[in-house]
């Protein structure tokens, strides 16, 4: 019988009939008012699987360079890339097209719409450049650009702010000085 089954109170009795604790003052207003006993499921929770997975998966293994550049925001109402072939594939399947041809009409739809927000991006540079102003901010940038920008602030921190240039500065002494400690017992 194992000992770490069970809910506080069987544990607790078993421990007191066991002699291996005291008799807590709380044991006994808890046997008289036990707590809610919530059932357990018997065998594991199954994995949610939605139709269109199996397309996402393909969608994936056919542009795995999507898991980086497509941002997955959570508090965002629009879907991913990849939930919008997968979608796109299982619409026209319905309407009667083959599976090949509609993962190949969803993945040509996407590659246009990936290379439509590029001109996009590229026309709104061409622009700023004739008036003479700052380029906008891509609004289409990959999920690593934009960690690299929020990045940005602690890495420049890291070589130019003076208190933590005063760290490594003490890093670096202790380690000289650790090095100078081992060379001394090596030496004796």
């Amino acid at each position: 019988m194992s000992f770490t089954k069970g809910d506080l109170l069987t544990k607790t009795r078993k421990l007191v009939n066991g002699l291996a604790k005291a008799k807590p003052v709380w044991l006994k207003a808890m046997e008289k008012a036990p707590p809610a006993v919530f059932p357990r499921a018997e065998k594991k929770v199954e994995r949610i699987c939605l139709p269109e997975d199996v397309y996402i998966n393909k969608f994936y293994k056919k542009h795995p360079e999507s898991l980086h550049e497509d941002p997955i925001k959570i508090c965002d109402f629009d879907p991913t890339p990849s939930r919008i072939f997968g979608s796109r594939v299982l619409e026209l399947k319905e309407q009667g097209v083959s599976e090949e041809e509609a993962i190949d009409v969803a993945d040509m739809e996407y590659r246009l719409q990936k290379k439509t927000k590029k001109k996009a991006y590229k026309r709104l540079k061409e622009i700023a450049r004739i008036r003479g102003t700052k380029p906008p901010p891509n609004p289409y940038p990959s999920a690593i650009k934009e960690i690299q920008a929020e990045e940005k602030k602690y890495v420049h921190d890291r070589f130019f702010n003076p208190r933590i240039l005063e760290i490594v500065e003490k890093l670096k002494e202790q380690q000289d000085a650790e090095m100078q400690d081992r060379g001394r017992s090596i030496g004796m």
